[in-house]
């Protein structure tokens, strides 16, 4: 882990929480991995005011949890909240559409071409993980159509929360195949300007998204249980960078 230079407190308090966020969300620090204070502090060269700081953060925002004589660890993967998750995503981006399709349906149109005309020309030369940043690319555009910050805050947001889960699974060419179709199956409903096709479109991926993301943690990973809440213990398990 990288030793951080900040000489302001409150940038150092939020650096710290960033960067731990970002580890977490993007699968580096992995579930039921135990955070210590201490250890953080040393390897990212602060002290442990900061991190612990950071870490109560990270808490409130449901990544981690504190288990009474056990600290802070990251917090299982969780049936309940991937399905929660989907189903936010499908009521925010079926309004990001439907808003998005009244302000310059023809530019969505294009852009979404765009994006689903190279996630096939990835997978064509077998990159599935291109597909990482081409799969965020199209929610967003069809975000950031809708002219509402705030609702493209909520997107992201909700994307990077569910690629916590997903990260892995998305590798799995199979998967990939499947995403892009569900892409091509909202774009067509775009296309056609039927706001009820898209949001059955947009239904359809999301659950598919969701099958696959829980075949993957329950069955591949072995997992035990389908609400997550198992602890691993070790004490000697670094976190990655």
């Amino acid at each position: 882990m990288r030793r951080l230079v900040i000489k302001d407190t409150k940038t150092m308090r939020r650096r710290i929480y960033e960067y731990l966020r970002e580890q977490l969300l993007n699968g580096e620090i992995a579930p039921r991995e135990h955070l210590i204070e201490g250890k953080i502090a040393k390897e990212i060269g602060t002290s442990r005011t900061p991190v612990r700081e950071a870490l109560h953060g990270l808490e409130l925002e449901g990544l981690i949890e504190s288990i009474p004589r056990v600290g802070y660890v990251v917090k299982a993967i969780s049936e309940q909240e991937v399905e929660e998750i989907c189903e936010i995503r499908m009521a925010i981006e079926g309004v990001a559409a439907r808003w998005a399709m009244e302000k310059d349906h023809p530019k969505l149109m294009e852009e979404l071409k765009k994006n689903i005309s190279l996630s096939n020309e990835k997978v064509s030369k077998g990159d599935a993980r291109a597909f990482i940043d081409l799969d965020a690319r199209f929610h967003e555009i069809i975000a950031k159509h809708s002219g509402s910050q705030r609702l493209l805050e909520l997107a992201q947001n909700l994307r990077r929360h569910m690629l916590r889960y997903r990260l892995r699974s998305i590798y799995s060419m199979d998967n990939v195949v499947r995403a892009i179709k569900g892409h091509k199956g909202i774009l067509r409903a775009i296309q056609k300007g039927d706001i009820g096709e898209v949001n059955q479109a947009i239904r359809g991926h999301m659950e598919q998204v969701k099958k696959d993301v829980l075949r993957y943690a329950f069955k591949e990973t072995g997992f035990e249980g389908s609400r997550g809440q198992g602890v691993k213990r070790s004490s000697d398990k670094r976190i990655n960078t």
